[in-house]
């Protein structure tokens, strides 16, 4: 399994809004300029993320986007299903009746649990930790280039 481009940026977008929660609308330009990624490449992912509520847009001068919850209450599994679709790994999975050997497949099983464990990591860290997580990378970032 491999994420696609699609949640690999979307999630970068949703961590940076994350980042500047509170602080008002921001600009996709803003956002595509701190992660190095295309604002039109950002502006197809935005529209998913506020079919399903994730993300508000506010037009107008002062306008741009913000996270529609608080960051400690969106997790990543969301965000990643919002742009690549469900978890599972191969079909029989989500839909068990595509398959008439699901039953008593082995590897049905094996594909199950696979798919449960990226689930459950997924659903384990929010926004709110993911900010966490990108204040210390940064902070270990500053402190490993200092040199006398």
């Amino acid at each position: 399994m491999k994420l696609s481009t699609k949640g690999r940026y979307g999630l970068r977008m949703m961590i940076d809004l994350a980042a500047h929660y509170g602080e008002g609308p921001i600009l996709l330009r803003e956002i595509a300029r701190r992660e190095e990624i295309s604002e039109k490449y950002l502006s197809n992912l935005v529209n998913p993320l506020k079919a399903t509520g994730l993300v508000e847009a506010t037009r107008g001068v002062h306008g741009g986007y913000v996270l529609a919850k608080s960051p400690d209450e969106i997790t990543m599994q969301e965000i990643v299903e919002v742009l690549e679709g469900p978890l599972c790994l191969v079909d029989c999975v989500e839909r068990p009746t595509v398959c008439s050997r699901t039953s008593r497949c082995i590897a049905h099983d094996l594909w199950k649990e696979t798919a449960e464990g990226i689930a459950q990591v997924l659903r384990k860290y929010t926004l709110a930790d993911m900010v966490v997580r990108r204040k210390a990378k940064r902070d270990n970032l500053t402190h490993d280039n200092y040199m006398i």
